[in-house]
């Protein structure tokens, strides 16, 4: 269990003030100077050992996406924060957002100093129209101390940062559709390549991370990649924040130890599933995107990248999902078909029409209607469309489906049977 003098996010359930003043008092803005005084590689590659592989869901390692940025680029370079958490189940970086900005103002300030960029962006989401006022303030307040904008932080390195609010589009959580609103245009995704650090936002290099992957960039470097690559299993490293919801007794956000044992993480901070352990049905342990995962599985996964890979699913988010034996799960995961059908673009044929008709599907076997041999035909129909998309929306959609037919098929089956 993580030990609370290791905990980056000091006022993650906003008990203290989130004034720069404050923040300040917390450690933020501590010795930036001085690590801004290091060369731009030596941070970078800090990061690669640190071992921090980025939040938003994907995996790819920091200090690796960084290294892609073009060194001594004639165009300009810039720095794309994705505020967008519009996955079913995440509410991590809007926590973030409104009680520790100042650590993503700190993390922007030196992830861009690292790959050359003097302009970023934070890209939030529509609806987090609070957030984006607490954020607008910590902004000014950071210019006004001298932390932002021309000679930050006394460092001599000049950097602005900016809000853009986006529509409430989940699509534009992805990054080539973000670029793509950022623009002024409709949020669709770019076929890839060429990727955002060669070609990004209005064709220059752009490098893109998740709130919470910048928010810890300053904790790292001030106390050292060995002490964050200390939690957690080799290539799973550092601590992370874990959104409990579902049936469980204290539904929360909690900073943990990565590779912590899901058993461990519901029971321990969300006051176990609500009627014990033994009523837990299925979880799913990443956000609505990744495959749903039973009991058995659920009691010896750890929650980690390449664990939760091996057993089936992903840690995507990390937004663990619980479902106690009372959830209907062919009408959950109707629903949650519904949501992909909704928020796809329709840029591709497979997404636009699979959706739409797994969607369509989900709902006759809600219903208890069609035959067994429907049940093949829709895990196909998941397969035709996962990997055949620009973007990963398709897998998103087809994935959710894929978990309820591998683990609970029989409850399709009973459903039709009993009609």
């Amino acid at each position: 269990m993580l030990k609370d003098q290791d905990r980056i996010f000091k006022n993650l359930y906003g008990e203290e003030e989130v004034s720069l003043t404050a923040a300040l008092q917390r450690g933020d803005f501590d010795h930036t100077k001085e690590i801004l005084s290091r060369s731009p590689d030596s941070i970078i590659d800090e990061i690669k050992v640190s071992g921090l592989r980025g939040r938003g869901g994907a995996g790819f390692s920091t200090g690796m996406k960084w290294s892609f940025a073009p060194k001594n680029s004639i165009l300009p370079v810039y720095l794309v924060i994705n505020a967008d958490e519009s996955e079913p189940g995440t509410c991590k970086d809007r926590d973030i957002i409104r009680h520790e900005p100042f650590k993503i103002i700190e993390g922007a300030l030196i992830a861009a100093y690292a790959i050359g960029a003097k302009i970023g962006y934070i890209y939030i989401r529509g609806e987090y129209y609070n957030e984006s006022v607490v954020l607008e303030k910590s902004i000014q307040e950071a210019y006004a101390k001298g932390f932002l904008g021309k000679n930050a932080c006394g460092s001599g390195y000049d950097f602005d940062l900016y809000i853009h609010r986006g529509a409430g589009a989940y699509i534009c959580g992805e990054e080539s559709a973000l670029l793509e609103s950022l623009e002024g245009k409709k949020g669709m995704p770019r076929l890839k390549p060429p990727f955002p650090a060669n070609v990004g936002l209005y064709g220059c290099p752009t490098i893109i991370n998740n709130v919470e992957t910048i928010a810890v960039v300053s904790t790292i470097l001030r106390r050292g990649a060995s002490w964050f690559s200390s939690f957690g299993r080799p290539k799973n490293s550092g601590t992370k924040i874990f959104c409990i919801s579902g049936h469980v007794n204290k539904p929360c956000n909690v900073e943990e130890e990565m590779s912590i044992p899901l058993k461990e993480l519901i029971e321990k901070h969300a006051g176990g599933v609500r009627g014990g352990w033994n009523n837990l049905k299925a979880v799913i342990p990443g956000g609505s995107s990744v495959p749903m995962i039973p009991k058995d599985i659920c009691a010896e996964a750890l929650m980690d990248f390449d664990c939760l890979r091996e057993v089936g699913t992903g840690l995507g988010t990390a937004a663990v999902i619980v479902m106690d034996q009372s959830t209907d799960l062919v009408k959950a995961i109707a629903r949650l078909s519904y949501f992909y059908m909704h928020e796809s673009c329709g840029q591709c044929s497979p997404c636009r029409e699979g959706t739409g008709w797994m969607w369509r599907m989900m709902e006759r076997f809600a219903k208890g209607q069609g035959v067994s041999a429907d049940i093949d035909t829709l895990w196909e129909v998941t397969k035709q469309i996962e990997g055949h998309t620009i973007c990963a929306l398709g897998d998103a959609a087809a994935w959710p489906i894929q978990g309820l037919i591998k683990h609970f098929r029989f409850e399709i089956e009973a459903r039709l049977q009993t009609q």
